[in-house]
């Protein structure tokens, strides 16, 4: 076996030797944690489909930024849980100042103004039908006329301190008309991560139960993409960057791991992945039940989406792989 000149284990023989090789890592800073709120006082729920994950009155949600932000997580996308009885057809909550989610969104600006705040811009926390647009009288999601929704979600964001508007809606032609949006009103510098590759999947059930958000009739899959498709997914990044994207994202992320390659291979943009509910409860069922150790697991998800060429994940485990590397 002397003829062997190009042995690759000699690059694995040490723990030293192979961190120095190591082609991908996964920081603290690539990280945003998606936070759960609702109405309250001195509330922590726990998600029963999100081991670990808890709804939070906004005063233990300011407890809890806090925790992350002194074990390095620094950004942050928070989601409301509404109350049926504030949502209509048209979302009309969205837009209110005095209302949990504007209200805590300032709330968290002034405790901590150095985070970053990445709000979310859909209809369907504050939508009666659940979706994430205007439900006309035949069940067609009209477009245009949501777009008008979207744009006034988006500025009432930024005036409650938004730094990164993310708009989950897929409806056609709302960056552009977000971006005209906050423009208009000299928000010339919050920036706009567009969910460009969303698709119509079975991974979201966790995050719907977190904020009884589900659709009360129908799907979404006259808005979201098809997951049989991936050159689609180029035509919606296309269009996201000529309408003024900062970031794109693809949602899910452990089952798109090659349109996540797609995208940052195309792009110069940074390319967000968004590591989902129900990607984050498998693991978490599976951990519990004693089939998987459920931080190598952890571990190697991640990597795997970084790996792919994401910039930046959005996953529930940004607290806990936090701690891991603090320990």
């Amino acid at each position: 076996m002397n003829h062997l000149t190009r042995r690759p284990r000699r690059n694995r023989k040490s723990e030293a030797i192979r961190s120095m090789v190591q082609e991908n890592h996964v920081a603290v800073q690539d990280l945003i944690f998606p936070l759960f709120m609702m109405e309250g006082d001195n509330l922590a729920v726990e998600i029963t489909s999100m081991p670990g994950i808890h709804r939070f009155s906004p005063d233990r949600l300011l407890e809890e930024i806090a925790q992350c932000v002194e074990l390095g997580v620094k950004t942050f996308a928070p989601f409301p849980q509404i109350d049926e009885a504030k949502k209509d057809r048209f979302a009309q909550e969205s837009k209110n100042p005095e209302g949990l989610y504007l209200r805590t969104i300032s709330e968290i600006k002034q405790n901590f103004p150095d985070v970053v705040l990445m709000t979310d811009v859909a209809m369907d926390p504050y939508s009666s039908d659940g979706h994430d647009g205007i439900v006309d009288p035949n069940g067609e999601i009209i477009n245009d006329a949501t777009l008008e929704i979207l744009g006034q979600m988006a500025l009432a964001q930024a005036q409650a301190g938004a730094d990164i508007i993310g708009p989950s809606d897929m409806m056609d032609g709302r960056v552009a008309h977000i971006r005209q949006v906050l423009d208009k009103h000299a928000f010339y510098n919050v920036s706009i991560m567009s969910y460009t590759a969303k698709y119509a999947s079975a991974f979201y059930g966790p995050f719907r139960d977190a904020l009884d958000s589900a659709p009360k009739h129908g799907d979404k899959k006259t808005y979201q993409m098809n997951p049989a498709n991936s050159r689609e997914a180029l035509l919606e990044a296309e269009l996201d960057t000529a309408e003024g994207a900062d970031f794109l994202m693809v949602k899910p992320a452990l089952s798109y791991l090659d349109i996540i390659k797609l995208l940052k291979d195309n792009s110069h943009l940074p390319i967000a992945a968004y590591n989902v509910s129900g990607e984050y409860a498998m693991v978490k069922a599976a951990a519990q039940n004693g089939w998987i150790d459920g931080e190598r697991v952890m571990n190697e998800v991640l990597l795997s989406m970084k790996r792919a060429g994401a910039d930046i994940i959005l996953t529930y485990f940004a607290k806990e792989y936090a701690q891991l590397l603090k320990r």
